[in-house]
């Protein structure tokens, strides 16, 4: 026996990665003990040092920051409804929708300052105004946003400043579509693998979500007389929020497979659940005027938007603890640059 055999086998032990057999060696290995036996490599265990995640896990926290997404769509559709209230002539939807926004904004602010720790810390994002940054660009937004909301809401409640009030809403308009989206653009922007891979369906999806949120606040709180703008967004916000987190999780590869299992799965199925029922529940309501089922649907459809709100959240947090999810997509990346 050499002092290489003692030293592999004496020594070391074992190692079934090196003595797993291949080519020519394997071909006769596997002739002297049948043709049903194939030689086995073990499965691939991804790791890193010291058994730790290859990324930081988010320090945010669930309630905080995933209210804060959906709050923030919920406003920003919200304000588009309020608009479309005014011009058909639809006071108390438009009233409801205003006081929607407002409110829904105020709570995402203090969703987000009760995440930061200090108000000053949200403070401290304006001092830099930077475009290409998700996050000064929403500061600002928000910033610009939040009071806009206040004053409409303020002017058609009091009565007075009819023409500030609806330049007030008129202007909050503008921006809902970009606050309801613009959570998604913030997310997509860090490095958690199945917040970014989403990044190009994932704004579509949080705008989809915020519009059911937004028509389902509507169906709830106003006449049912007046709701026939708020079904219609129900269902159209329901099929692109659906559509989009489906095609979303096709193209996302393997960093989709947070999405169909443990919490996550679950959140998502009883968003897709609640969606669906409430905007079918809401083109029903509105043929029959019954209130029950308008209240029942606007229910379910705000349900549904939070549940889909948490569901990506808590996805992202799985996506980041398991290393698999960041280092297999950066195999294929390097090797499709490669080839």
């Amino acid at each position: 026996m050499s002092g290489s055999d003692v030293t592999r086998d004496g020594v070391q032990g074992a190692q079934p990665g090196r003595d797993a057999l291949t080519g020519a060696h394997a071909g006769r290995r596997r002739r002297r003990r049948g043709r049903g036996e194939r030689p086995m490599v073990p499965d691939a265990v991804f790791s890193s040092y010291y058994g730790k995640p290859v990324l930081n896990k988010p320090t945010w926290k669930p309630l905080d920051i995933a209210g804060y997404l959906w709050l923030g769509g919920l406003a920003g559709a919200s304000s588009l409804l309020a608009a479309g209230g005014d011009v058909t002539g639809r006071p108390a939807l438009a009233r409801t929708a205003k006081l929607g926004a407002t409110g829904a904004i105020s709570l995402s602010l203090a969703a987000l300052v009760h995440d930061l720790g200090r108000p000053a810390r949200f403070l401290n994002m304006l001092r830099v105004f930077k475009p290409t940054s998700p996050m000064s660009m929403g500061s600002w937004l928000l910033s610009a946003y939040a009071p806009l909301t206040m004053t409409a809401a303020a002017c058609d409640v009091t009565g007075r400043q009819r023409l500030v009030g609806a330049s007030a809403t008129a202007a909050a308009a503008v921006l809902g579509p970009a606050v309801a989206a613009y959570t998604a653009v913030l997310i997509s922007d860090t490095a958690v693998p199945s917040w970014h891979e989403g990044y190009r369906q994932m704004p579509f999806v949080f705008t989809g979500s915020g519009a059911a949120a937004a028509a389902g606040l509507a169906l709830a709180a106003a006449p049912v007389a007046q709701t026939e703008p708020a079904q219609r967004l129900a269902v159209l916000g329901a099929a692109l929020e659906l559509g989009a987190f489906r095609l979303m999780k096709r193209r996302m590869g393997l960093a989709a497979e947070p999405y169909e299992e443990g919490t996550p799965q679950a959140l998502v199925r009883i968003a897709e659940a609640l969606t669906t029922g409430g905007a079918a529940l809401a083109v029903i309501a509105g043929r029959r005027h019954s209130r029950a089922l308008a209240a029942t649907a606007g229910a379910a459809l705000l349900s549904g938007s939070a549940a889909l709100r948490f569901g990506v959240f808590h996805a992202g947090v799985a996506s980041v603890e398991d290393p698999k999810y960041t280092v297999v997509p950066q195999r294929e990346r390097l090797r499709a640059r490669v080839e």
